[in-house]
């Protein structure tokens, strides 16, 4: 199952990282994915809600960043450490494949940190502010994929990794949000 996993994992990442490769795309996921491109956006949206909401607003913002707290230190810190997945870009048998469009890093592949907290911070979004924005759903979907698409075409992370990090990062996000939703259902926004 394992060789079945990295198989077609590597089957997806050379789809991804070395036939659909162009130049705008070597020019834009590197920045996609960076840490600091999606700040102003997180930014914006917790001073947007402190602002217009006030003491709701700073509560909803609190639970947001335990979202991305939970998000990253369970990844990050728990698991990654445990399963010691190297990154493809650190593969030595992937060494002639593998095109270095940022830096590799030395840290483990399993699961995607930046999959686990975007898609735990988009999903707390969807699911606390659905009922008041409609548009935000595809929005913060779009952010999630987006991050993790440049995941995989600058090839620090194989699909599995985004996969299973999308997934805990939602579970983490459901868990959170459902016990923020039920214990403070009298705030409306």
């Amino acid at each position: 199952m394992v060789e079945f996993i990295q198989d077609i994992d590597e089957l997806i990442l050379n789809l991804i990282h070395i036939k659909w490769a162009n130049s705008l795309f070597d020019m834009v996921m590197p920045l996609v994915r960076n840490q600091y491109f999606w700040s102003p956006v997180y930014l914006f949206l917790l001073v947007y809600m402190w602002l217009n909401h006030k003491k709701e607003g700073l509560l909803w913002c609190l639970f947001f960043f335990i979202t991305f707290i939970y998000c990253d230190f369970i990844s990050a810190s728990i698991i990654k450490p445990f399963i010691h997945r190297l990154r493809p870009c650190n593969e030595p048998y992937l060494s002639f494949t593998v095109r270095e469009i940022v830096s590799c890093g030395s840290g483990f592949s399993f699961p995607s940190s930046h999959a686990t907290n975007h898609f735990g911070l988009s999903t707390f979004i969807i699911l606390t502010l659905r009922h008041k924005n409609k548009w935000i759903v595809p929005l913060a979907i779009f952010g999630a994929v987006l991050v993790c698409y440049a995941q995989l075409y600058v090839a620090v992370h194989y699909p599995f990794d985004i996969l299973c990090g999308a997934i805990l990062g939602i579970a983490i996000a459901k868990i959170n949000s459902s016990y923020y939703l039920k214990r403070f259902k009298d705030f409306t926004f």
